[in-house]
Parts: structure tokens; C-alpha cells; sequence
């Protein structure tokens, strides 16, 4: 099948020409004309031409097969609305999501996103690793056991591939986290810079991001399985053995009705032995529609209480999922403990400094009071003190040790009131 689609056509060149080159498939394997234009019987006059998306189609032999379908196409196939789809779009960010519907799984993992039926997967095209990982594994895996009987149906096997690869590759980037973050951290609490500031801050603002990830995925398995119902809407494959067996049943209860009514009508007596026989058949045709239809119901309820399969595959990976949650919750408890300690190492060199500070205040006031005492007598004017010049010696030393044991008062005070011990 050609990939690529001519956008201009001419519309002299004949339509067979393009019958096969510029065929699209739909999910059954049918293809389908989209070229629009003059002259072609698939003319849209109103409207812009579907948007084409390149989707991965596995069965349940493990054969894959890639196909261009539109919206329209799939939401046909699989009967899910449109608001399903958008989850799929990779235009749009949404949260990791599993959703069960009538006849399809609708998965959005990360980078996996899908759509399981009971008879196939139809994987939304991606260049990411984990999409071509889930193809070739999920193909693998079916050609695998195609010849070996497997507990878990198709949707199951397919749900279980997109969860283990999620759930591995979120695990695999935390511990690539956690080799990067824990020397930047160790380096950090012993050598305090600006650069190292700036990596922890890049760091965390990942594994917060990552933290969110994971979050959701382990949040959606719980929610998954603490409704039961949900869970019932996913067994894809015994709700089409039901449908099948229940259409077969009505086909045939018709089929036989249908002919005792014919029987009845050709008989020529109108005896009340033979319209007592008539209507016996009908009686039983409506009592094994009723039986038919009441095994239908008990059948339901009986998926919805044998749950514990899908709830067994669910723990199993909501246990991984959430040790997964506990290393990104143990990585930024670690965080914060650097955090904390290089707080308290710049708390400690503050104080350090405000009690430095206080010394040299002390030590400056205590030497303001000896130059203003020298600054007095310095000055110029007539006293006796400077007729004897051993006076003025003695004043200042006077005044020096005054200002001595002024500042070692003040070391007295600091110590007594614990702001700085001697």
C-alpha cells in the first residue's frame, strides 16, 4: 500500500489510475476511494477532506499491517465516540487514561496509544521507541502462543504488553534520574555554588514532571480496580460470545417459529387439537426466547463478578507502579534534606557573620571613645594640663584602659546572653 497521497489531482486523467495507488483501507481490510474532486463519485461539496492518520492494525495471529485511516473510520469500526479519540490525537497533551467501552479498549500510555478489540489492535503510528517496542513485542508474543492455549484473552495479552512498557520505561527514567540527581546533591551539600543551584533546580523540576506521570498511571490502575464494573466492560471477548451466541439463538428461534406458523396455516382441519399444537409451539418459542435472553443477563452478571483475572493483571503492575512512585517520593524527600541541610549551613555562616558584625561594632564604639578623648585634648586651647606633660600621658592611659575593660564588659554580656561564646 502506497503511504503517501498525491494533494492535486487532474481531473481529465480517468479515475482507474488512482483506484489502486490512492486506496485507503478501513479497519476491516476494505479499501476505499478518497480522492475528491469533479467527476468522482465519492464528491464532498461542503466540508474539508478527512484528516488521515497512519495506524498499526494487529490481529490476533500476530500479522501487522499499516494503514491510513481517518476518524470517521475508526469511531465506525470500533463504535466509540469522539471524545475517545481525541484522547489518541497526538496533538493534544491528556493524562494517562484506560477506558472500557462496548467493544473496544481505549488505551493512552505515554507514548502508547491504542485501541484493543477482541479481535485486534489498532496502534496510533509513532517514531517514539516504546511504540515500535510494543509492536514488534505484542507480534512476537501472539505468533508466540498462537499454538499454545493462553488463560488471558486477546485484550487482555494486548492491555498487559501496553502496561508492562509503560510501567518499565517510567521505571527505567527514574533510576536515570536518580544516577544523575544523587552526585549533584552530594556535591551540592558539600560545596555550595551557584551552578550546582541551578542543576538540583533543572533536576527537580523533572522529577516533579516525572512524579505527575507516574501519579496518573498508578492513580488510573486504582481506579480501575476499585470499580468493578469498569473492569466487567473489558472482557471484549466473552461479551462478543455472548452477542454471537445470543444472534444465533434469535436467528434460529425466528427460523423455527416462522416455519411451525407455516405449518400451522397449510393444515386444512382448524381442529382444536391443531391450534392447541400451535400454540404450544409458540409457547415455547417465547419461553426459550426468554431462557435465551435471561442467559444473556445471567451471563453478564456473571463477568461482572469473575473479575478477579483482570484485577490479578491490574495489582500486579499498580504494585510496580506505586514502588515506582515511592523512589521519585524517596528521591525528593532527599531533595529536601539537602535543602534543609544547606538552609541551615547558610543559617549557621549568617550568624557567624551578624556575631563577627557585633564584635567589630563593640571594638569600633570602644575606640571612638579614646580618639574623642585624644581629639579633646589635641585640640587648641589654654589648660593647665598641658603644663606638666606627664599629665596628659596619664590621662591616656587612663582612657586606654578604660576603653579595655569597656570591651571586655561587652564580651561578658555577649557570653552571658549566649550570642557569642569566649
Amino acid at each position: 500500500m502506497a503511504e503517501s497521497r498525491a494533494p492535486f489531482l487532474r481531473s481529465d486523467v480517468p479515475p482507474s489510475v488512482f483506484s489502486h495507488k490512492y486506496s485507503r483501507f478501513n479497519a476491516d481490510g476494505q479499501g476505499f476511494n478518497n480522492v475528491r474532486g469533479p467527476g468522482f463519485p465519492g464528491l464532498k461539496k461542503r466540508g474539508h477532506a478527512h484528516t488521515y492518520r497512519s495506524w498499526t492494525k494487529i490481529d490476533q495471529s500476530g500479522n501487522s499491517k499499516v494503514l491510513e485511516l481517518d476518524k470517521a473510520t475508526v469511531m465506525r469500526h470500533c463504535s466509540l465516540p469522539a471524545r475517545d479519540l481525541r484522547l489518541l490525537d497526538p496533538l493534544f497533551i491528556y493524562p494517562s487514561s484506560i477506558l472500557g467501552r462496548e467493544k473496544a479498549i481505549v488505551v493512552s500510555l505515554e507514548q502508547i496509544r491504542c485501541i484493543i478489540t477482541a479481535d485486534e489492535v489498532i496502534l496510533m503510528n509513532s517514531l517514539d521507541g516504546c511504540v515500535a517496542q510494543y509492536t514488534s513485542e505484542l507480534c512476537k508474543r501472539l505468533e508466540t502462543n498462537k499454538d499454545h492455549s493462553d488463560d488471558l484473552p486477546f485484550e487482555f495479552r494486548a492491555l498487559e504488553l501496553a502496561l508492562e512498557i509503560t510501567c518499565i520505561s517510567l521505571d527505567v527514567q527514574v533510576k536515570e534520574l536518580e544516577l544523575e540527581i544523587y552526585p549533584v546533591l552530594d556535591e551540592l551539600a558539600s560545596s555550595i555554588s551557584t551552578l550546582n543551584l541551578e542543576r538540583v533546580r533543572r533536576f527537580k523540576g523533572h522529577l516533579l514532571a516525572l512524579t505527575q506521570r507516574v501519579q496518573k498511571v498508578c492513580d488510573e490502575i486504582e481506579h480501575l480496580m476499585d470499580d468493578d464494573g469498569d473492569m466487567a466492560e473489558m472482557y471484549l471477548t466473552e461479551k462478543k460470545q455472548r452477542r454471537e451466541a445470543y444472534t444465533n439463538s434469535d436467528f434460529y428461534l425466528q427460523t423455527d417459529t416462522l416455519g411451525g406458523a407455516r405449518v400451522v396455516s397449510k393444515s386444512a382441519p382448524t381442529s382444536p387439537v391443531g391450534s392447541i399444537s400451535g400454540t404450544q409451539k409458540l409457547q415455547r418459542a417465547f419461553s426459550s426466547i426468554s431462557s435465551s435472553k435471561h442467559g444473556s443477563v445471567a451471563g453478564s452478571s456473571i463477568g461482572r463478578e469473575n473479575i478477579d483475572q483482570l484485577e490479578m493483571l491490574l495489582e500486579a503492575y499498580f504494585v510496580f507502579s506505586d514502588n515506582t512512585l515511592n523512589n521519585l517520593l524517596s528521591l525528593k524527600e532527599y531533595i529536601d534534606d539537602t535543602e534543609d541541610l544547606i538552609n541551615i549551613t547558610l543559617g549557621s555562616v549568617q550568624n557567624q557573620l551578624i556575631k563577627y558584625e557585633l564584635l567589630l561594632t563593640a571594638a569600633t564604639f570602644v575606640v571612638t571613645i579614646f580618639a574623642v578623648v585624644t581629639g579633646i585634648f589635641g585640640m587648641n586651647f589654654a589648660d593647665s594640663v598641658f603644663d606638666d606633660p606627664s599629665l596628659f600621658a596619664w590621662i591616656l592611659m587612663i582612657t586606654g584602659v578604660s576603653c579595655v575593660i569597656l570591651y571586655v564588659t561587652f564580651l561578658v554580656y555577649f557570653r552571658h546572653k549566649k550570642i557569642f561564646p569566649l
